[in-house]
């Protein structure tokens, strides 16, 4: 990463492979990468909860957030041993998303219909618990909370989808809305608490309910910039975009795009602080073996290198001088 002058990434602790139950806590997986951190000079916004937990561990339990509370102050005890420097955790990621592939369509762990909300109201629960839990190890940890945001429209020939349309799009915020208090306060959420928020952008993220993705040149594809200022305007959080890419010859396209459109909100006043590629590795798909040609190094390296897809590294090289000149 140093090479492409990145020196701060995004990356998990792989909780099912470190809590072994009962306290019983196995750090051969994680310290390593927090030694290398260290050794590169790489700051690492680590995720707690990348949609795995332990076998055997239910998560509709309040058994699951207490576990998951001391799972997240060990990290933070190991964290705080073998480094000095002020640490970033991502206690859940995509909450929402989460919500509704493991809550609603049967997608995801923990595979359920119809029990998005309730399961969205868990997560939030277990994440502010986490929260709790870390700071009191180390009260100077930063939180960033990463979920999609959308846009969706209803199709005009069935104009009676409006209000479902709307709800969809406004579901977006809810987590983040129980994290900061603003909504069931009952969960105990506080707007420090909603330290930083991270929006994960995909072009598929705006679409006609219960129909196709929007295209770009669809008048109801609303610009990223200003996705990027309703967001600003509704928390008044610093913020990043903390997932964006695209697979293919439109790599960098995409990212051209995406960084436009963040220079935008932020002469807008939007206190956008970083863009986070996703993945930097190409890699095997979620629904299929097919190799997803979406990073910027290679999955498999060559004679002890991977090799880097040129014209996003080029791309990426162009984009930081603009924003070095920003």
């Amino acid at each position: 990463m140093s090479e492409h002058s990145i020196s701060t990434v995004r990356d998990g602790i792989r909780w099912h492979l470190i809590d072994r139950g009962t306290g019983n806590y196995h750090w051969d997986s994680f310290v390593p990468m927090l030694q290398a951190a260290g050794e590169t000079g790489t700051q690492v916004i680590w995720d707690l909860l990348h949609y795995g937990w332990p076998c055997g561990l239910d998560i509709w339990t309040p058994e699951f957030v207490t576990r998951f509370a001391s799972f997240a102050a060990a990290v933070a005890r190991t964290v705080k041993e073998q480094s000095d420097d002020i640490p970033f955790y991502a206690p859940i990621n995509e909450i929402s998303f989460m919500a509704w592939g493991g809550g609603d369509v049967g997608y995801l762990n923990p595979f359920a219909h119809g029990r998005s909300f309730e399961l969205k109201v868990q997560l939030v629960r277990s994440s502010i618990a986490a929260m709790h839990a870390i700071l009191d190890v180390d009260p100077r940890a930063r939180f960033v909370h990463c979920d999609p945001i959308i846009n969706v429209v209803a199709d005009p020939a069935r104009p009676w989808e409006r209000d479902a349309a709307e709800g969809r799009r406004r579901a977006q915020f809810e987590a983040w809305d129980m994290i900061c208090g603003t909504s069931w306060p009952q969960l105990g959420g506080q707007q420090n608490l909603l330290d930083i928020i991270g929006v994960n952008y995909y072009r598929h993220n705006q679409w006609v309910f219960e129909g196709d993705p929007l295209t770009s040149d669809d008048p109801r594809y609303r610009p990223l910039s200003s996705m990027l200022m309703d967001t600003f305007t509704r928390y008044g959080k610093t913020m990043f975009i903390a997932e964006t890419g695209i697979e293919d010859e439109a790599r960098p396209a995409w990212l051209r795009y995406v960084c436009s459109e963040a220079r935008i909100a932020m002469s807008a006043g939007v206190p956008l602080e970083g863009i986070c590629l996703y993945p930097i590795l190409e890699h095997l798909g979620w629904d299929d073996n097919r190799l997803c040609r979406n990073g910027l190094l290679s999955a498999v390296p060559d004679e002890g290198r991977r090799g880097e897809h040129v014209p996003l590294a080029e791309e990426l090289r162009r984009q930081k001088h603009l924003f070095g000149h920003y």
